[in-house]
């Protein structure tokens, strides 16, 4: 019996060694993300860096000189957004296919998308399963009519 529960603990284990290794293998020799050019999700859209350079966002639009999307960046938190151009007028949460991965503990595992009438609409990643994670913003969608694309 002891034999079987000895067994069990070193499977448990090398399963979570095996998963580690996994999540390392996507990182470069120096320790930083692998950074691979994604194409933009819609046409007319670009692909920008965030403001700290971790990754990059899209930007489907041009904002207008001076208007509130304007002053916005890749990488902003939701915080610093609502700071800097207010409250939006309307928000939509939903979850994302990497809320199912096991062990999963990066931050997209939900998103956030708030709507500013008269200007667009703002992706933000919504944090993970365990309630970590922080809403950084990952695309402004500049549309008039105050609406997401895909909403």
């Amino acid at each position: 019996m002891a034999g079987k529960a000895t067994w069990a603990a070193l499977s448990a284990v090398a399963l979570l060694i095996g998963c580690a290794g996994q999540q390392q293998a996507s990182t470069t020799g120096n320790g930083t993300a692998a950074t691979a050019s994604a194409a933009p999700s819609t046409p007319g859209g670009r692909m920008v860096k965030s403001r700290d350079g971790r990754y990059e966002g899209e930007l489907i639009g041009t904002p207008a000189p001076g208007s509130r999307f304007a002053k916005l960046q890749i990488g902003m938190t939701m915080e610093e957004v609502s700071t800097l151009i207010g409250a939006p007028d309307n928000m939509i949460r939903h979850e994302t296919g990497k809320r199912w991965i096991p062990f999963y503990f990066g931050n997209d595992a939900q998103r956030l998308q708030v709507i500013y009438r008269n200007e667009g609409c703002l992706t933000y990643t919504g944090g993970n399963v365990f309630g970590g994670g922080s809403a950084e913003l990952i695309r402004i969608t500049v549309s008039p009519q105050g609406g997401c694309l895909d909403t």
